[in-house]
């Protein structure tokens, strides 16, 4: 049974990663489980040597090399459960063209032909795993029930809100008890859609609440193949975030405009802000000094101590490893900078 490491006791702004990691040409090369625990466990140590208080495992057992531009985050999730049928056919293809508002993804990740149910799906196994190689603190993340449910083509349900929540009775029955000492649900569809804000926070507070420790909940514009997919602003979701049963929240503001920022400035108190600090749609490394900038700009908006994470905008996978550690490193030295450490 894995000991759960408690999150870190300080500083009080700590440094954290989004999810995804590069994946490593030679895991590319040569696959396999042992390739992929080790893989995982030189990931866990990089960040901690760059100096990210809370790390991530780096997303590697969701590598699908057919889905490139999305890293396998969904197919992850749909193609092992249980009435999920991954076979798509012409007929399929071309109902969830004529009827989805995806336009990045040209056929579903999976047809839904009966009621939903665990199936194959064991998360708690790929928690474990990192719990064991993780050396200490770490987050594990899964996608949002209402992310998942707009890659669908529902042939069970006929109702989007019942697929949601089916989702949602999913993943909460596969996050609870995982091994991890925070929990994170990311969510980059409902920025484009604020008027499904009430059902996406009843899915994603059904997976919050069935896991019995710390949670945050990611929030970005999309990140397909480097590109930003949604269109939207922060201030109409507001109220649809001061809903979420999470701790803090992980929000992309790197690569946002600047009203982006104020509109934060009204979200519940309560709530600890995840400062997106770090770019991850270019090449360019911030400075250790572009970094502390931004984080003493952001609490001069939304007030002092109110950011309790510095983090990138989004997961690392799309960028060459050279550069996402080094992003990492000015990440933790610019975060010290701001803290006078």
């Amino acid at each position: 049974m894995n000991t759960i490491p408690p999150l870190p006791d300080g500083p009080r702004i700590l440094t954290t990663t989004v999810g995804s990691y590069p994946v490593p040409d030679w895991l590319t090369a040569l696959p396999s489980e042992q390739a992929v625990t080790d893989a995982t466990r030189v990931i866990f140590n990089t960040q901690r040597q760059a100096g990210i208080d809370l790390p991530t495992d780096g997303e590697l057992y969701r590598f699908d090399i057919n889905h490139p531009d999305t890293n396998g985050m969904i197919e992850y999730f749909v193609s092992p459960m249980g009435g999920c049928d991954t076979t798509i056919g012409r007929a399929e293809a071309e109902a969830f063209h004529a009827n989805q508002s995806m336009g990045f993804r040209a056929k579903p990740a999976a047809v839904v032909r009966e009621a939903l149910h665990g199936g194959g799906l064991n998360l708690i196994d790929d928690c474990r795993r990192a719990a064991n190689l993780a050396g200490g603190a770490f987050k594990f993340t899964v996608t949002s029930p209402y992310m998942l449910a707009r890659t669908l083509l529902d042939q069970h349900y006929h109702d989007f809100a019942a697929l949601t929540l089916a989702l949602a009775d999913v993943l909460a029955g596969q996050v609870s008890g995982c091994p991890c000492s925070c929990l994170q649900v990311d969510e980059a569809n409902i920025p484009g859609n604020p008027a499904d804000g009430p059902l996406a926070a009843e899915a994603i507070n059904r997976v919050l609440d069935a896991f019995d420790g710390p949670t945050a909940v990611h929030f970005c514009f999309g990140n397909y193949g480097g590109q930003t997919i949604q269109a939207g602003k922060w201030k109409p979701l507001l109220e649809f975030l001061d809903s979420l049963h999470a701790d803090h929240l992980v929000l992309e503001l790197a690569h946002r405009p600047k009203d982006d920022l104020e509109a934060i400035r009204d979200l519940n108190g309560k709530v600890g802000i995840g400062l997106g600090v770090v770019d991850i749609k270019v090449n360019q490394v911030e400075t250790a000094e572009e970094i502390a900038r931004a984080i003493e700009e952001a609490e001069k908006v939304i007030g002092p101590g109110r950011v309790r994470y510095v983090h990138p905008d989004c997961g690392f996978w799309m960028l060459k490893r050279s550069v996402a550690d080094r992003k990492m490193a000015a990440l933790a030295i610019g975060r010290d900078l701001f803290l006078g450490r």
